[in-house]
């Protein structure tokens, strides 16, 4: 693997800015139609030669993009250039399948069937590692959220953020020391049990990651809390909103629950999908406001992990300097708030309303290929093995600890 230029977040940002940019000089995103009730509107309506054609343009405009990603982080071009088009095939089958008008009065959405179709090709089949090698998971609902970014006023990004800044300290600290407890209760070693306190509390696999790094965690344990937080999503996607509406849950309160309890930013998008256009908004808003706390958390457990008994050389090299937080910080929300900025107050309405349509299909795109991604990536069999079962069940005991209280604490701040 060649050397990175850039780090992911800083290509997300990039990469969505020239999105942005190339639309803004002119440059018409294509916005295939997926809307079809019989097989009659199939055939006319979506599977026309004038509306592959737009789907075509669609796959050379994310094909450059996923390539010219891969060229900077230092990954295999050629890889890429093999995996995409597969990913970008088995994710146009399941927008057609989104796209059936019976299907969509369930609120099932593209993602919904896109991760399907990844699930069962990945724990069915047994799928060539240049394939598995060249997915991109992370970077594709990065870019999607820059292009969210352009969609969100920024008004509504300071008063739903103030708001979601305090329901994160709420949530993060209770549910960190509640997963934190109960893992060290259950017998789980202590870094195992920061990985999985910080994977449920603040954003998931993003946060596992960045603890790991902090107190040089294992890559096993980091692997199996990546696919822990990875499966769990799956149902907590598809079954809150039918809660939060059985309840009769506002879209707000909603949004903010699913931002708040969801540990994926790219799950908590789906779900929020489902819901409602305010309820993607707010629990995008607050689900970045916990991702805000990413590397102050990283901080402070590097120096947890550097002042108490774990004195091994490798953790001494992790002392913590004030770098930390800046280094941890999920550079991709400060795409997102730049993009939010320049919407909101440089763009012109009428240059909005010519550019908005293609923004939206291409960002449900990004979302789905990363579900497509996940899906191909994930295997069931890594939660059942014999030594897995207690982080499993210290994992699930503490979401469902997340889920009680971020909702108490949605309602009162979002209701």
């Amino acid at each position: 693997m060649k050397k990175s230029l850039l780090t992911e977040d800083w290509t997300v940002v990039l990469l969505g800015f020239i999105i942005i940019g190339v639309a803004l000089v002119g440059v018409k995103i294509p916005s295939p139609s997926f809307g079809w009730e019989t097989t009659v509107d199939l055939s006319e309506k979506v599977l026309t030669a004038g509306n592959l054609m737009k789907l075509g343009q669609l796959f050379v405009f994310t094909y450059i993009i996923a390539i010219l990603a891969a060229s900077v982080l230092g990954k295999s071009v050629s890889g890429t250039a093999k995996g995409f088009p597969i990913v970008f095939v088995l994710t146009s089958l399941a927008l057609v399948l989104a796209g059936n008008a019976f299907l969509k009065n369930w609120n099932l959405e593209a993602v919904i069937f896109s991760l399907t179709i990844g699930l069962v090709l990945s724990n069915f089949f047994t799928l060539p590692t240049w394939l598995t090698e060249s997915l991109s998971t992370e970077l594709f609902v990065k870019i999607g959220l820059i292009l969210l970014g352009t969609s969100v006023i920024f008004g509504d990004i300071l008063k739903a953020g103030s708001l979601g800044l305090i329901q994160a300290l709420v949530v993060v600290i209770s549910v960190w020391y509640f997963a934190f407890w109960i893992s060290k209760k259950m017998g789980i070693d202590e870094e195992f049990a920061i990985m999985i306190s910080s994977a449920v509390s603040i954003c998931g696999v993003s946060a596992a990651i960045a603890t790991s790094g902090a107190i040089k965690g294992d890559s096993k344990k980091l692997s199996y809390v990546i696919s822990i937080v990875l499966i769990t999503a799956i149902p907590m996607i598809i079954f809150l909103p039918f809660i939060a509406q059985a309840l009769g849950l506002s879209q707000a309160v909603t949004g903010a629950w699913l931002g708040g309890t969801i540990d994926t930013t790219g799950a908590v998008i789906a779900s929020g999908t489902m819901v409602g256009e305010e309820a993607l908004k707010i629990s995008t808003i607050v689900k970045f406001s916990q991702n805000v706390l990413l590397g102050f958390a990283a901080f402070a457990i590097s120096i947890y992990w550097t002042v108490t008994n774990n004195q091994s050389s490798a953790v001494q090299e992790a002392k913590p300097t004030g770098s930390i937080i800046w280094e941890r910080f999920p550079k991709f929300v400060l795409g997102f708030i730049a993009a939010s900025l320049l919407f909101s107050f440089v763009i012109s309405a009428e240059t909005i309303d010519s550019v908005k349509g293609g923004f939206k299909a291409l960002q449900g795109l990004w979302f789905a290929l990363a579900f497509t991604s996940i899906g191909l990536e994930t295997k069931f069999s890594d939660l059942f093995s014999k030594e897995g079962k207690k982080p499993l069940y210290a994992f699930l005991i503490a979401q469902l600890f997340n889920v009680f209280v971020t909702l108490a604490v949605a309602y009162v701040l979002f209701g």
